[in-house]
C-alpha cells in the first residue's frame, strides 16, 4: 500500500470501508470539498502532516500511504546467548578450593559479542565470581569475570586466567617465559603475594579472562 498513489489510496479505502469524500474533509476539518479537489483535481498538490496524520489514524495505515515518508524497515533483534554463572568463585587472595560447579543463573549477551570474546566457540564461556583482592584494581573481590575455556585448548599467551594451582582456583596474571615449560603468575595488586613462576606443569589453566562486570557505587 506504501507505494500506492495517495490519491488512489484515499479512493480505494473509502470504497472498501464506506467512507466519502464530504465526511473525511469534515474529519480533517476541512471544506466539504476539499478532500474531492485532492482526489480528482490534484488540489492541493499533496496533503499536510497534519491531515496525513489524522487519516492516517482514522484508517489504521501508515502515513505513507498519504505521501508520508517511507516507514523505515524494522531491524531485527540481535539473536542472544544465554551465558551460565557457575556457583564458585575464583580467589584473587590466598586461594579457594573450588566447589560445587553447577550453573546458578545465567546473563544473555548479543551473540555476536561472544563470538567476538571467545575468539570461537561462545558454549565455552561462562561466569564466575573473584573473591579477594589480590587483582585489584583490575578486578574487585566479587567481580563477575567471563572465562573463555576454550583457551585452555590454544597455545596459552600472556594475560589474566583462571588456573587451578595446588589445588585452589585462582585469578592470576600469566606472563609466557622464554621457557616452554614454565610461567610467571603474578598479582596486579603490589600488596599482594606472587605465586611467581611455576612449572606449566603444576598449573592447570581453566580459561582466559574476556570480560568483567561489576556493580558500581
Amino acid at each position: 500500500m506504501d507505494n500506492e498513489d495517495p490519491r488512489a489510496a484515499i479512493e480505494r479505502l473509502c470504497r472498501e470501508r464506506g467512507e466519502d469524500f464530504a465526511g473525511l474533509s469534515r474529519l480533517l476539518g476541512r471544506n466539504p470539498a476539499y478532500v474531492q479537489q485532492f482526489v480528482r483535481r490534484g488540489s492541493p498538490r499533496k496533503l499536510d502532516e497534519a491531515d496525513r496524520a489524522t487519516l492516517a489514524r482514522y484508517f489504521g495505515v501508515s502515513q505513507a500511504a498519504f505521501g508520508g515518508p517511507p516507514v523505515p524497515e524494522r531491524v531485527a533483534p540481535a539473536a542472544l546467548r544465554q551465558v551460565p554463572i557457575l556457583n564458585v568463585g575464583a580467589s584473587a587472595g590466598p586461594g579457594a578450593v573450588a566447589g560445587d560447579e553447577a550453573a546458578a543463573g545465567g546473563i544473555a549477551f548479543d551473540e555476536r559479542t561472544l563470538r567476538a570474546l571467545a575468539g570461537g566457540d561462545p558454549a565455552a564461556l561462562s561466569m564466575i565470581r573473584v573473591v579477594g583482592d589480590s587483582m585489584a584494581p583490575t578486578l574487585a573481590d566479587g567481580d563477575r569475570i567471563m572465562v573463555d575455556r576454550g583457551a585452555a585448548d590454544r597455545p596459552l599467551r600472556d594475560g589474566i586466567h583462571v588456573v587451578r594451582l595446588d589445588d585452589a582456583l585462582v585469578v592470576k596474571r600469566i606472563a609466557v617465559t622464554g621457557d616452554a615449560g614454565r610461567v610467571v603468575l603474578t598479582s596486579d595488586n603490589p600488596a599482594a603475594v606472587d605465586p611467581g613462576e611455576r612449572a606449566l606443569a603444576d598449573v592447570t589453566v581453566v580459561g582466559r579472562v574476556v570480560w568483567v562486570g561489576r556493580r558500581l557505587g
